[in-house]
């Protein structure tokens, strides 16, 4: 954990904040008062240790069911929260698989923000030059470790796997601009950015993981791609392996909301919903639940980290799959990014996100697997749900 100095709110550096869910009248005039890194090798619990940190902050999460209330003359704005997909697994007792390819990214890290009166500048324009992408493995590989989750799904290990696949790219110049752009993609319910010493990442999701919304507890899981064509929308609403795998997930967070959640109120919203991320179509339902009194943000995260739409189910079963079959931690990606405020909770997951380190650019995509799954068909898919983000951070 690093603490900021000196402890006096006018003499600290101004910030632009970024962070995905910081309320934006905000984001011009706040400070970085606080902030804590934590790595999986450091020991303990990290949803217990943000929780413990934020609470020591002035952002009392103890009782999600408590309504809060964001003042803009109080001190202490909110903070922006990462967590990691190794970070989520390793808090629950699952494995949390393949060493990151970007080891000084934390696998937690909390941001606390004050308030001022003054107002940031904006950052400096800088050279920037990507070189080409190099994939932690090849098509075939990629399209081996779906027959393997479709041989385990024969065998009854599994019903869906989630399968995750890796680029890096050499670069030169400040990469934070390049990733700040990744927000103006369309769909990009949580475009947004998040620093610290020698690493950076950036984020252009539009799925939400879990957030509070009018006193309740909302997950909105998104599986089921085709482009974003007329005829790619009638064949993704067509599409029974697709509406299976999608409500397969739905069922699945249902149960991890059920865990935490006040007896009985646990409903699914909307079910299968077509909407737009940049050329694809994408089929979003939105689950919500009331929050058990005393729900805590700690036991939250536990409850929903990672997210089923990016591990499977069972979801135990499937981080064991998951560990086994990919050759490169998740990193950056399918974790929890956004903002805890004392009013609010909006964390997305990490879907179409980048991560700076050292010099290199890494980023993750794949899909969802089940027993009809082509081996071809999702390579494309991984591909086609990475290359509006290659294209951009090429600038």
């Amino acid at each position: 954990m690093t603490r900021n100095r000196p402890d006096v709110v006018e003499a600290l550096p101004l910030v632009e904040v970024d962070a995905p869910g910081a309320p934006p009248g905000c984001r011009r005039r706040l400070v970085e008062t606080a902030r804590l890194h934590w790595s999986i090798g450091d020991g303990g619990d990290p949803a217990d240790l943000a929780q413990r940190f934020l609470a020591a902050h002035g952002v009392d999460r103890d009782d999600l069911a408590r309504p809060g209330r964001h003042d803009p003359d109080a001190a202490v704005c909110g903070a922006a929260l990462y967590l990691s997909a190794a970070a989520g697994a390793y808090a629950i007792g699952v494995s949390p698989g393949a060493p990151s390819p970007a080891p000084a990214l934390p696998d937690l890290v909390v941001v606390v923000y004050h308030h001022t009166d003054r107002q940031a500048a904006p950052r400096p324009p800088t050279p920037w030059r990507l070189g080409p992408w190099r994939d932690s493995w090849t098509p075939a590989a990629h399209a081996d470790a779906v027959g393997a989750v479709r041989a385990a799904i024969a065998r009854g290990d599994v019903y869906q796997v989630n399968v995750v696949g890796h680029a890096a790219a050499a670069y030169t110049g400040d990469p934070l601009p390049a990733l700040t752009r990744l927000a103006a993609l369309p769909g990009a319910r949580y475009g947004g950015t998040l620093h610290g010493p020698g690493w950076a990442l950036g984020c252009a999701s539009p799925e939400t993981l879990i957030a509070v919304e009018h006193g309740r507890l909302v997950t909105r899981p998104i599986k089921g791609t085709r482009p974003a064509t007329a005829a790619g929308r009638r064949d993704l609403l067509a599409s029974a392996k697709e509406r299976a795998e999608h409500v397969m997930i739905v069922d699945l967070e249902r149960n991890d909301l059920a865990r935490v959640a006040r007896t009985g109120s646990v409903r699914v919203d909307e079910l299968f919903a077509v909407r737009r991320w940049c050329d694809l179509w994408q089929a979003e339902s939105t689950v919500s639940a009331a929050p058990a009194d005393g729900l805590g943000l700690a036991d939250l995260l536990r409850a929903v980290c990672p997210g089923g739409s990016v591990t499977g189910a069972p979801k135990h079963a499937a981080l064991a799959r998951i560990a086994a079959l990919e050759p490169v931690g998740r990193g950056a990606s399918m974790g929890a990014l956004g903002w805890v405020g004392p009013d609010r909770l909006d964390l997305g997951l990490t879907i179409r996100t980048a991560a700076a380190d050292g010099d290199l650019l890494h980023l993750w995509a794949g899909g969802g697997i089940t027993w009809d799954s082509d081996p071809a068909a999702e390579v494309a898919e991984a591909a086609a749900k990475a290359a509006p983000i290659r294209a951009l951070l090429a600038g």
